[in-house]
């Protein structure tokens, strides 16, 4: 069995270089890198952003730089199409069975999670994606509201739905820390779920509790709680960390 990780950002964001921002002294990609270079599965590490910088940084950790194309690298852009360009060029260092998709703004995140998700993955075969996920029943899609023309709000979800969360059936939100994906099954599926194809048709998920992604200041502090209060041990790559990319 083949599985490689495949770490992706881009540079451009409206927190500048948020990936590569130090949290407890380490880059913050570098917290993600730690957890899957101490899985007992992957073997082959890869990582895809049109930041010189944030690819030199993966590379620190044994990372293989994918140069993404600048299309592939807007605010607009889709993190599927990212994935479908860079996982091509993975295979030419042999196949792909199981891609672990990494986002490099998390750092919440264990090498016994991506392990158990690929656990999970196989031991279902029919399943395209194994992708942690968590319940907030407080805001259910069925209890959603959407904005009319005339500025009121009218149900997101037409018909009755009741008051009690505890009636409500049983909704999940991706955490966005990372995906198990089974290779170009799931990546190319045809039919695979909006908005993010490459998961395939048919997704599992892994219960967590939720990730703490970074967007702004606040969130890198909030990492910083979570890897000390996790006991998470500081990655040592080496290589030197110039925080920049333009």
């Amino acid at each position: 069995m083949n599985i490689a990780a495949l770490m992706i950002g881009r540079g451009g964001s409206s927190l500048k270089d948020k990936n590569i921002l130090p949290v407890l002294g380490v880059p913050l990609l570098h917290w993600a890198a730690g957890a899957a270079r101490r899985s007992r599965h992957i073997t082959r590490f890869y990582v895809s952003s049109d930041c010189d910088r944030i690819l030199e940084t993966a590379a620190a950790a044994g990372y293989v730089p994918i140069s993404r194309p600048p299309e592939l690298a807007t605010a607009t852009a889709q993190s599927t199409d990212a994935v479908r360009h860079a996982f091509p060029i993975m295979e030419r260092d042999g196949p792909v069975d199981i891609l672990v998709v990494q986002h490099a703004n998390v750092g919440t995140i264990t090498e016994q999670q991506i392990d158990a998700c690929i656990a999970l993955l196989l031991a279902h075969p029919e399943a395209t994606a194994v992708v942690p996920a968590h319940q907030q029943p407080e805001y259910h899609p069925m209890r959603a509201k959407r904005l009319r023309s005339d500025g009121s709000l009218e149900p997101f979800v037409p018909g009755d739905v009741s008051a009690n969360r505890q009636d409500l059936p049983t909704a999940f939100f991706f955490d966005h820390s990372f995906w198990v994906l089974r290779g170009r099954q799931a990546i190319f599926d045809p039919e695979g779920q909006a908005p993010w194809p490459c998961m395939g048709s048919r997704i599992l998920p892994f219960e967590t509790e939720g990730c703490k992604d970074v967007h702004d200041p606040a969130d890198l502090e909030t990492t910083a709680v979570w890897i000390t209060a996790n006991g998470i041990e500081a990655p040592t790559f080496g290589g030197a960390f110039d925080p920049s990319c333009d």
